[in-house]
């Protein structure tokens, strides 16, 4: 009996290893995985391409206010990024020259409201949250407003306004994915 649980333990202890150095290997090679509601769940890849309207980004969050509370509800979770976040993943949904504002609506860009982007005024729990001034902001060459288009409850720019290029980290696309809840 003991040992055929030695065998069993040392099997398991085998399989986690590979496990383990197969995910650290997808990873080193630009897998990225989503598991938020703020884009299709599943595998993305990093690319070698330019941030743009319609990309998928990687960002570290900058280590505000907002950011801090936020990892303490739990919308962002604990990682490498400075400050101890978790890079987050979104859509680029406007970038330089684009003209955007935060409304009971949603927010909008250039005039047009965003699907999924109508600021709710308390999370799942009751909490408030926090929200974008008004009024209406013009993006410079250093600012992209970072968005679901798929989700009414992610935590995206809606409540943190526009993000600097500086903190993205990488351009990813879709490899495999599906749609959640």
């Amino acid at each position: 009996m003991r040992g055929g649980l030695r065998i069993i333990a040392g099997t398991a202890l085998i399989v986690a290893v590979a496990g383990g150095l197969v995910a650290g290997g997808v990873y080193a090679a630009g897998g990225r995985i989503n598991t938020s509601k703020s884009l299709e769940l599943g595998l993305y890849w990093t690319v070698d391409r330019p941030v743009a309207v319609g990309t998928y980004v990687m960002f570290c969050p900058p280590e505000q206010k907002i950011f801090i509370e936020a990892k303490k509800r739990g919308y962002v979770g604990a990682g490498f990024c400075p400050g101890g976040f978790s890079p987050l993943m979104k859509k680029v949904l406007a970038a330089r020259g684009d003209t955007i504002a935060v409304t009971p609506r949603g927010v909008t860009v250039n005039g047009q409201v965003l699907p999924y982007s109508k600021p709710v005024s308390v999370d799942g729990l009751g909490r408030a949250l926090p929200h974008v001034p008004p009024e209406e902001h013009t993006l410079d060459a250093s600012e992209l407003l970072l968005m679901t288009d798929i989700s009414p409850t992610s935590f995206d720019g809606r409540y943190f306004g526009p993000i600097s290029i500086e903190q993205i980290t990488a351009v990813i696309r879709p490899v495999l994915t599906w749609k959640g809840e």
